[in-house]
């Protein structure tokens, strides 16, 4: 007898980096990627572009700065608080600096290679050109 689908279950995986860490809670194996991403006061993860991959975020504790924009010398800047969303489609630059300590949720597609769907135009942490997560 089918009861219909059932629930997975699994652990939660976490990266750390160089500003805090990621904990990946949907690894794309049902089309989407969900994470929550820690970064520490005065960090900055790098200004970056996805050629593919598609991501909204959503600030859940903490102030950030969030910069954007087409090319590196004319991004636009705006201060995020807890409850602020923001969609970044691919191809667009952007970079997060946190104020305080910050927590924010990520939900993005899941195209095959999507760990490594990131150039890195500038980095504070020496990955500048890098693609690895």
């Amino acid at each position: 007898m089918n009861h219909g689908p059932t629930v997975e279950f699994s652990t939660t995986q976490v990266q750390d980096k160089p500003w805090g860490h990621e904990a990946i809670f949907a690894a794309g194996e049902h089309g989407y990627v969900g994470k929550l991403i820690a970064v520490s006061a005065g960090h900055a993860l790098s200004l970056q572009y996805h050629d593919e991959k598609d991501e909204t975020l959503s600030i859940v504790s903490g102030e950030a700065t969030f910069e954007h924009g087409r090319s590196a010398d004319r991004l636009a800047s705006r201060v995020m608080r807890p409850g602020d969303t923001a969609h970044v489609p691919a191809l667009l630059l952007h970079r997060i600096t946190a104020l305080s300590d910050l927590v924010f949720a990520e939900a993005s597609t899941a195209a095959p290679g999507w760990r490594d769907d990131v150039t890195r135009l500038a980095d504070r942490y020496g990955r500048d050109g890098t693609r690895a997560p």
